[in-house]
């Protein structure tokens, strides 16, 4: 499988497992385990998390599962996110959702984190939103002290728009290495804000969240979700696709930005479609058409 090269130090599998809905897969630490090893061997190697991803559980669900074959860990990249604080039950202390990136939050993240994965470094923290109340000097401080101890080897960020970014990036020594952001062919705004156009003009390589938004495009019967669809199933049969996601996710990969699409199921076929879409090129008459079929009119 193709692999992006994020830092001197770290390339990403083209294709990244999510698992933001891993407790609700109900899979034992075996079947977890077995999931992750056959994702290895299609060549899928990233796995993408958050401290807050079920309810705070997801990171420990993977740590039990590697628990049962430590040496995985070395085959793999572990991507994590923090900054944002839950109303849980397992978290008593918090009593509002709010967002925190002050230094001592960002470094306890992590350390708990550590402690769920059951290893002794993360490979890339993201800040998981952008914070109204965050001091860049406190998050550089964070992210210095992390990465001298050896417990992240690198920093992004997610769902940050172009001024966030370069407002961080300025307090840091060091690159900021993506963005994760919502993109798909139904969901434009980070094309059109400039979202994706500064990551390209940094050379960073976003990941692309919900690609296949969120099923709606399969569901949603409005006027957008109807005129996409027809389209999506037109190029689907010109190229020979098994499905329209197949295409959907082949309309991000072609994008010259080397945009990373998640894939959060934990069904093996369906994760099969993202690794097929590796393989299908679209000519940039279908990339149009599927975009002005989402807009809904011509380019201007």
């Amino acid at each position: 499988m193709e692999r992006i090269n994020v830092a001197e130090d770290l390339s990403l599998s083209r294709i990244i497992h999510g698992h933001w809905r891993l407790a609700d897969w109900k899979l034992t630490n075996e079947q977890t385990l077995a999931l992750v090893e056959r994702c290895i061997e299609a060549g899928i190697t990233t796995f993408d998390h958050a401290d807050i991803y079920g309810n705070y559980t997801c990171e420990a669900l993977l740590g039990d599962a590697l628990a049962l074959k430590p040496g995985l860990r070395e085959k793999m990249e572990i991507v994590t996110k923090c900054g944002i604080k839950l109303v849980s039950s397992n978290r008593p202390d918090h009593k509002l959702k709010q967002y925190d990136t002050s230094k001592q939050h960002i470094v306890h993240s992590v350390e708990q984190s550590l402690r769920n994965f059951r290893t002794d470094y993360i490979d890339l923290l993201l800040i998981h939103r952008p914070d109204h109340f965050m001091d860049p000097v406190e998050v550089a401080n964070a992210f210095n002290q992390l990465k001298a101890e050896g417990k992240v080897r690198h920093f992004g960020v997610s769902n940050f728009k172009r001024s966030q970014i370069k407002m961080l990036q300025s307090y840091l020594d060091f690159p900021l290495v993506t963005n994760q952001i919502e993109l798909s062919a139904y969901h434009l705004e980070n094309f059109e804000d400039g979202t994706v156009d500064l990551c390209q003009e940094l050379r960073m390589a976003p990941m692309a969240w919900s690609p296949l938004a969120g099923g709606a495009i399969f569901s949603q019967e409005n006027e957008k979700a109807s005129r996409l669809r027809a389209t999506l199933e037109k190029v689907a049969g010109e190229l020979s696709a098994n499905g329209i996601d197949e295409v959907l996710y082949a309309w991000l990969l072609a994008h010259p930005a080397k945009i990373m699409p998640i894939v959060g199921s934990g069904k093996m076929e369906r994760i099969q479609s993202a690794i097929n879409a590796l393989s299908i090129s679209l000519s940039n008459e279908q990339w149009f058409e599927i975009l002005q079929s989402s807009m809904g009119y011509e380019v201007p």
